[in-house]
């Protein structure tokens, strides 16, 4: 199982945009239903966006990528950003009830 931590702060006179951009990936997620993934996305108080995937596939791909909302989200996440993303992956050192168990 592979996790991943991505965090930007988006421009405040884009984040709402960007939120919607987010919001549309989670539709299509939810119409595809695809297995193997979890994907959480928080958007705090001053604007900065953390999303937390969960993959199962053994090579840690992610179904994500492939998704057109997705895609469409991707195209200019940079000049939506005050804060490029920062991209890690992520060992769970505590989980009470938020995640599945691996």
């Amino acid at each position: 199982m592979r996790r991943t931590l991505i965090r930007y702060k988006a421009k405040p006179e884009l984040a709402d945009r960007n939120a919607e951009l987010v919001s549309a990936v989670f539709a299509e997620l939810k119409a595809a239903g695809p297995d193997g993934v979890r994907y959480l996305t928080l958007r705090l108080e001053d604007d900065t966006f953390i999303h937390f995937v969960e993959t199962s596939a053994a090579d840690g791909s992610s179904p994500i990528p492939k998704l057109r909302a997705f895609q469409a989200f991707q195209d200019g996440i940079r000049d939506r950003c005050a804060e490029p993303p920062l991209v890690r992956d992520v060992k769970v050192v505590g989980n009470y009830r938020m995640l599945e168990k691996a």
